[in-house]
């Protein structure tokens, strides 16, 4: 069975766990905090976030989200993955960071339902990604 992380991991405990997703940390994903059933990172937005429109790319945002789900549903549990997500893209970003926040709706042995909201730094809405995990019982 794979490590697994305390209910209330320290940030050094966080990234050293999570340390090891580079596609995150390609895009440049910061973890914010963590615990169990929830998760924040955020996002410096660069141009190379930026679609031909001048607007963070769809893709930068869901990677965002995918990466606070990541946290939010690892932590204090047995290892998950997605199996359904959705997302509702709201509106543009006006700021220059852009923040995921996941929480865990309802988490059972094998499935888990979680929400998270991507805002930017002035406080607009720009997403909400659903997601529903699974994991292998304890």
């Amino acid at each position: 069975m794979a490590e697994q992380l305390p209910d209330y991991p320290t940030l050094d405990e966080l990234n050293d766990f999570f340390g090891h997703d580079r596609f995150a940390e390609h895009v440049g994903c910061r973890i914010v905090e963590g615990s169990v059933g929830h998760g924040v990172v955020e996002l410096a937005i660069e141009d190379h976030h930026r679609n031909a429109l001048g607007n963070v790319m769809g893709g930068a945002v869901f990677t965002l989200a995918d990466f606070a789900l990541a946290l939010a549903s690892n932590i204090g549990m047995p290892p998950s993955v997605s199996v359904s997500s959705a997302i509702d893209y709201m509106s543009a970003s006006r700021g220059t960071k852009l923040i995921a926040t996941c929480n865990v709706d309802k988490s059972g042995r094998h499935l888990g339902f979680y929400t998270t909201d991507v805002t930017d730094d002035t406080g607009r809405r720009i997403a909400r990604v659903t997601t529903t995990v699974y994991r292998e019982g304890e």
